[in-house]
């Protein structure tokens, strides 16, 4: 049988343990259907799916390493994240790891067309909330020009009472000892040795630095911070003058610790083959008079063992950009573009004569207007305290978000997104879901100096003969110049073979 763990999260304080509840209830549903053991589960309270600084989110991450279940289910897929650069991140990871996540909403098959739904079910979403986004905007926008809490994390200095954004004087005068210490030319380091000698902790463990320079960089300690455009100086109280604040940004910025280095994806690591001498080809960098710097793929043989191989390297933009080409250019096969089209716009339909989503928001909401119904007659009868009240304005802010989420669901409903948008969509997600495709799609790629073979995988038979198809390529000078300019002259085994 196989295993599994839950990831369930909520993004805001105005909702509560029943949108945990209504998750897990619908992720065990499909476990049970798909004969899938659930192990335990991973969850995250008022917490962002836009980044992956989530608790549990990462401790789940990191115990994949340890190879005790094979799947992460999620209520859907916006729950794991709504960071499509993060989300690849992490997928190659618990990929690596042997963990694949599922949806127990979104029924994405393991496919090519698979690949192309996930990045479809993304662009649809943010087609289906178009018509909301003004909406949404405009009522934010009055929000701030009435200088009020607009929800989400505070700056540490800052509390909120009766929606309005004031200052926490318990912790204020820590954030001032912050910037006359650095003003006055004091290291961060230094200013964390003090603070914690004197006991002051930030949530029971010493600052951390990139805590103290995020707050020494934060503009709403100045009582203005941007919102894109605009500038928004009614909703922070100044914590921090604003000549001093201007000082310790310039030396923030002057004296910036440490630099990262860019990470750089080989798309075709492990893939590549040597022609010549069947070695594999790996991942080179070199460094050309300019000082540019250059990245090859080359062959180990030559490389690493000296064997007098004739295989030369290629350069690393040349070679992928032409496998790229070539897996898009099979999956722009008409056949291929109309068989998932065709699959989406069935999933659409599906959508929209069982929506569960709406169903499990009007079903909370419902629980929470009878929760208000019974506070208000408690209030009535004379029971009136400051847990009640607290109570009131807490289950008011849950019926407002819960209102906003069902308009969302229900526009969805409203909105059918037509078959030239979702033609539109599928262009965009072939590109940026190349890697993905390459590594489904491709078993291995041998090079010569004059032509490359691009073998497919085939999941759809056992046959030696036709457990994998190749792209043919030839031309009579290297890779590098040549290969861009060539047409397949053989094509052996297609991914029509995955849509049979």
């Amino acid at each position: 049988m196989k295993t599994a763990v839950i990831y369930a999260r909520y993004s805001s304080d105005s909702q509560t343990e029943q949108s945990i509840e209504g998750q897990l209830r619908e992720c065990e549903e499909y476990a049970k259907k798909n004969n899938i053991l659930i192990l335990g589960t991973y969850i995250d309270r008022a917490m962002t799916g836009t980044n992956d600084n989530r608790p549990d989110f990462q401790r789940m991450i990191k115990d994949s390493s340890r190879k005790e279940w094979d799947f992460i289910l999620v209520y859907k897929l916006d729950r794991f994240s709504r960071n499509k650069y993060e989300t690849a991140i992490h997928k190659n990871t618990l990929k690596n790891n042997g963990v694949k996540v599922l949806s127990a909403m979104e029924n994405i098959p393991d496919t090519p067309e698979g690949i192309i739904l996930e990045s479809m079910l993304e662009g649809m979403n943010q087609y289906y909330s178009a018509e909301l986004s003004q909406k949404v905007k405009r009522g934010m926008r009055e929000t701030r020009l009435k200088g009020l809490y607009q929800g989400g994390g505070l700056p540490y200095g800052y509390k909120v009472v009766d929606r309005k954004i004031v200052i926490d004087e318990t912790k204020a005068e820590t954030v001032r000892f912050m910037f006359r210490q650095y003003a006055n030319g004091g290291y961060v380091r230094e200013i964390i040795d003090d603070l914690t000698s004197k006991g002051i902790l930030y949530k029971g463990k010493p600052f951390a630095t990139n805590t103290v320079y995020g707050i020494l960089k934060n503009e709403k300690y100045s009582g203005v911070y941007m919102h894109g455009d605009e500038v928004v100086d009614n909703m922070y109280p100044r914590l921090i003058d604003k000549d001093l604040f201007d000082t310790v940004r310039q030396k923030v910025d002057k004296n910036k610790f440490g630099k990262r280095s860019v990470k750089v994806e080989y798309l075709l690591r492990n893939k590549l083959i040597c022609g010549y001498c069947g070695k594999p080809i790996s991942a080179d960098t070199g460094t050309a008079r300019n000082g540019e710097v250059r990245r090859y793929y080359k062959c180990i043989g030559r490389k690493k063992y000296n064997n007098g191989c004739p295989k030369t390297q290629v350069r690393k933009e040349d070679l992928e950009e032409c496998v790229v080409n070539a897996v898009i250019q099979e999956m722009r096969k008409p056949e291929i573009m109309d068989a998932i089209v065709a699959k989406l716009m069935q999933l659409q339909n599906a959508n929209e004569s069982a929506n569960s989503s709406l169903t499990m928001l009007l079903n909370e909401k419902q629980g929470v207007e009878r929760s208000l119904a019974n506070l208000v007659s408690a209030i009535e009868n004379g029971i009136v305290s400051n847990t009640t009240n607290k109570r009131l304005h807490e289950l008011e802010k849950q019926q407002e978000e819960l209102e906003r989420q069902i308009l969302v669901e229900r526009s969805k409903q409203s909105v059918k997104v037509p078959e030239s948008e979702i033609r539109r969509f599928y262009a965009q997600a072939l590109k940026a879901e190349s890697r993905a495709l390459i590594n489904l799609l491709i078993k291995e790629i041998v090079l010569y100096n004059d032509k490359i073979e691009i073998h497919y995988n085939n999941p759809t038979t056992k046959s030696p003969d036709e457990s994998q198809g190749f792209l043919f390529y030839s031309g009579k000078g290297k890779i590098v110049s040549e290969i861009q300019n060539k047409k397949p002259l053989i094509v052996k085994i297609t991914i029509e073979m995955y849509l049979r």
